[in-house]
């Protein structure tokens, strides 16, 4: 057994500011910079104890001198009095599980160098002492659960290679000889319609699968096929599992993933697999009923509608009989992260609405539909303990992401994790507005103003857009709104149509209308701002990232209003993504064969209007993104270039569709800053940049 130290004995408990030593790095400032953004915590997967006691969960932060970004594992106790490290900050460690008796934590710790780096399940004592290595999987391991009885484990392995099929049972020596000889790389040979991802790179055919480890000797796997297989959980008395595959077809050409119940038991030869949802939509993130009988999962009931469609909460019998019971129809908002209570009464989840996050939980047997949280506050995980203690994170404006309680109807925040980051800062006031836009319907924006805002006068005014399409800015704390209200800008970050959280409608409309009508809402807040003597007219800039950038693209080719813009990690030539991103089904679905449907595709293609273009763009991207590939950034520079437009191109290398770096990290927004200072406020002197003229 390989042995890890873990940060400290169970016995120890130590303050927030000892999680990280790079806030004593960041130099103290009234107001929120670069650096001190970069440094911020982030926590991560929650987990109740199964005494209800304590929380574990993962803590994200950035290691400045190494460059790199480093997850360790804590604990608290429920009454918010002990905080303790459970892993080592040097080494990575994630997906904290309780073992069932509370006795010890299960983690992936992730070790190694270069091709020798595999992810492996590691057992802690929750005592303290020393982490033990469970698993020695030679592809690593991905994922995994605890039997109920804390017995056994299920784990999600990828397919091993053939030559490392063919290495088994060879020895260390013979293994290295036939390693020298293997220095040079083997071509990679694709017959798969879906045949690349960001951060995976060329997809071949090896698989996810379910494996079965009771600690000893190999894994037995228990699901197999030209399928990936994700999202397992174990039936309460442990004899089954259900979990989450495309099986219908070729996975690649759809998106009719359904929920499927397996057999536990051992060394079975014959594992036939149950049907449980026959909905020609996506299933998925299923959750067993206490009793067993049921199981819950959030369901598509279009599958037509891709991103666009607003994801319900449905129940099935656990199997496969009858019809599926949608739950939430009538909330018409996108719901994920089902749980049920301890009594099976109810099934709490996540929800999306207008600029929030909420808990919600709906009763099984009645419908009725109810709120655990503020609305003013955003949640990013939850779960649920014994005697109903709901442990959470939640965001708002002006608090980044903390763990907080839920226990009798009460919530209270037991982690401060970026306290002494933020102490002293002064924090932008926020604001919501809602106008008019496209064809009259109206859109709500959050509004970030300077600390030391003068409603005497107009400012500089950024308008930061967000990605998904699907997505929406919400209350929790954004780093871009407070960044640049602590430049002198006001922000604004719009929920504009084909935003999450205000309906299917809503978001629907941007179906095959990219650049549509959410154009129209980002100029109809503009013209509100600008009027109403809050934003210069003559100082206002675009931005954002992914599709944030994208439809910055969009703004900038149907007006010339704004004085700068920064186009991140953008699409420009639709059609040319087509087999180079990782979106060719989706692609088809939403406007249909590029060959055959030219028209949809030229419609709302940017490309085609990029000779229109005025304003001042900053391009900028990550080399080896193939979510929204780097062709795009290019392509879009060399127009503007060519055409004697103010711009430059950014390339990070090695990076992908997240810029992971933290040197990156803090060159992005130090580059959007500069960007906007040039163009927007026209700042020849940097002293000048916090005045507002």
């Amino acid at each position: 057994m390989i042995a890890i130290t873990v940060a400290l004995a169970m016995t120890s408990t130590v303050s927030f500011a000892d999680a990280s030593a790079d806030e004593a790095k960041v130099e103290k400032s009234d107001h929120i910079t670069a650096d001190l953004l970069v440094a911020m915590k982030r926590p991560s997967d929650v987990q109740v104890s199964p005494d209800g006691n304590w929380v574990a969960y993962v803590v994200r932060r950035n290691d400045m001198d190494k460059d790199e970004g480093k997850s360790q594992i804590w604990m608290s106790s429920t009454d918010g009095k002990h905080h303790i490290p459970l892993t080592a900050a040097y080494a990575n460690a994630s997906s904290p599980r309780w073992n069932p008796d509370g006795s010890s934590i299960a983690f992936i710790g992730t070790r190694g160098e270069g091709e020798d780096l595999k992810s492996q399940v590691w057992l802690l004592d929750r005592r303290g002492g020393e982490a033990q290595q469970h698993t020695d999987v030679k592809q690593g391991v991905s994922g995994f659960t605890w039997s109920p009885d804390g017995s056994r484990m299920l784990l999600a392995i990828k397919d091993p290679k053939p030559e490392d099929k063919e290495e088994e049972g060879k020895d260390k020596d013979t293994k290295a000889k036939k390693a020298k000889g293997k220095d040079s790389p083997e071509p990679y040979v694709i017959d798969r319609l879906q045949f690349k991802q960001d951060y995976v790179g060329y997809l071949d055919r090896l698989r996810t699968h379910l494996y079965l480890f009771d600690g000893e000797g190999k894994p037995e796997q228990i699901t197999s096929g030209d399928y990936d297989d994700s999202d397992p959980v174990w039936s309460p008395d442990g004899t089954q599992i259900a979990f989450y595959s495309k099986r219908d077809g070729d996975p690649d050409a759809n998106n009719n993933g359904d929920i499927w119940v397996v057999s536990a038991d051992k060394g079975l030869k014959d594992r036939p697999l149950t049907q449980v949802t026959k909905n020609k939509g996506n299933d998925h993130s299923p959750v067993w009923s206490p009793d067993g009988k049921m199981i819950a999962y959030v369901t598509s009931t279009e599958p037509e509608k891709l991103w666009y469609d607003a994801d319900m909460l449905a129940v099935s019998s656990a199997d496969g009989s009858g019809d599926a019971r949608i739950l939430t129809a009538e909330l018409d908002r996108i719901v994920y992260q089902p749980e049920f209570s301890e009594n099976g009464k109810d099934i709490y989840f996540l929800m999306e609405d207008g600029g929030a996050a909420p808990l919600m939980s709906v009763n099984v047997k009645s419908g009725k539909i109810k709120s655990h949280s503020s609305a003013e506050h955003t949640l990013w995980g939850y779960d649920i303990g014994a005697k109903g203690t709901i442990a959470t994170i939640q965001s708002s404006h002006h608090v980044p992401g903390n763990i907080h309680i839920i226990e009798k109807g009460k919530t209270k925040q037991i982690t401060a994790l970026n306290k002494e980051l933020l102490d002293g800062v002064k924090l932008a006031k926020v604001e919501r507005l809602k106008v008019p836009g496209w064809n009259g319907e109206m859109v709500e924006s959050f509004v970030y103003y300077p600390a030391d805002y003068d409603a005497s006068k107009p400012y500089p005014t950024i308008f930061h857009l967000h990605g998904g399409p699907t997505a929406q800015h919400d209350t929790s704390f954004d780093s871009w709104g407070q960044f640049y209200a602590a430049q002198g800008y006001i922000t604004v970050m719009p929920n504009p149509h084909g935003s999450t959280g205000y309906g299917e409608a809503f978001t629907y409309s941007l179906n095959a209308n990219w650049g549509v009508p959410d154009t129209a809402d980002v100029e109809a807040i503009a013209d509100h701002l600008v009027e109403a003597g809050i934003s210069d007219g003559d100082k206002l800039g675009v931005g954002g990232w992914s599709y944030g950038g994208i439809l910055t693209n969009y703004v900038i080719t149907n007006t010339e209003r704004f004085a700068g813009a920064v186009s991140g990690a953008s699409e420009v030539n639709l059609r040319a993504n087509y087999g180079h991103d990782h979106y060719q089904h989706f692609w088809e679905v939403e406007l249909g064969l590029p060959w055959e449907n030219v028209e949809a595709w030229e419609r709302i293609n940017m490309f085609n209007d990029l000779g229109k273009v005025t304003t001042p763009t900053l391009v900028i991207g990550g080399q080896l993104d193939w979510n929204v590939p780097i062709q795009n950034s290019e392509q879009m520079y060399q127009v503007l270039k060519r055409r004697g437009i103010d711009t430059q191109l950014v390339v990070y290398p090695g990076e992908h569709h997240g810029i992971s770096r933290p040197s990156f990290q803090k060159d992005v927004f130090l580059r959007y800053q500069d960007w906007f200072d040039k163009y927007v406020r026209k700042i020849k002197d940097k002293n000048e940049k916090l005045k507002v003229e």
